[in-house]
């Protein structure tokens, strides 16, 4: 069984990009960009819902295309269309018997990449299993939050914490007691 990693990064007032899906105030290079980088290599799996993936639209990904061709990568939606060759995978529904077999059949650990209400829904299911959070200095106000428009209380126990000279502070989580 391979985890589901929540790796994002979240401002102190816990938005994980700002009015209009903004993220230009996020660190895009650096230290803390570097041991990102490092992370995704160990990634087999990205899973994310339809409103991060057409945000890339924005960055040059076309329809169809994959962010991240070195991993399989799977899109959830009930509304996103795509032409019929396209090197990511849809999923039409998202529920947890599905989401632990995901787990069970990856061969290795899978990375959540959002956005905040996939994510959401994803932890008030249960199958979240650590969450990476890379809190940067600022305060955005408003935003997609961390996890949606709300989320269930859960216990997290802190594996680990970096702090870097720009401010910004890595820290993992294990989702549960």
């Amino acid at each position: 069984m391979h985890p589901i990693i929540y790796d994002v990064a979240v401002s102190l007032d816990g938005y994980i990009a700002g009015p209009n899906g903004d993220v230009t105030r996020f660190a895009h290079e650096g230290p803390v960009v570097e041991d990102y980088a490092q992370r995704m290599a160990g990634y087999r799996l990205a899973i994310m819902g339809r409103a991060t993936y057409e945000f890339a639209f924005q960055f040059g990904l076309k329809p169809g295309d994959d962010p991240y061709p070195a991993m399989r990568t799977l899109v959830f939606s009930q509304s996103l269309a795509l032409p019929e060759t396209c090197d990511i995978e849809v999923f039409r529904k998202t529920d947890r018997d599905m989401l632990e077999q995901l787990k069970s059949d990856a061969d290795g650990p899978i990375y959540l990449c959002g956005g905040g209400a996939f994510a959401g829904a994803l932890l008030e299911m249960d199958v979240i299993d650590s969450l990476r959070l890379k809190r940067a200095p600022i305060l955005l106000g408003s935003g997609v939050r961390l996890f949606g428009e709300g989320s269930p209380g859960v216990t997290l126990v802190c594996r680990e914490t970096k702090d870097y000279p720009d401010g910004y502070v890595f820290q993992e989580f294990r989702v549960g007691s």
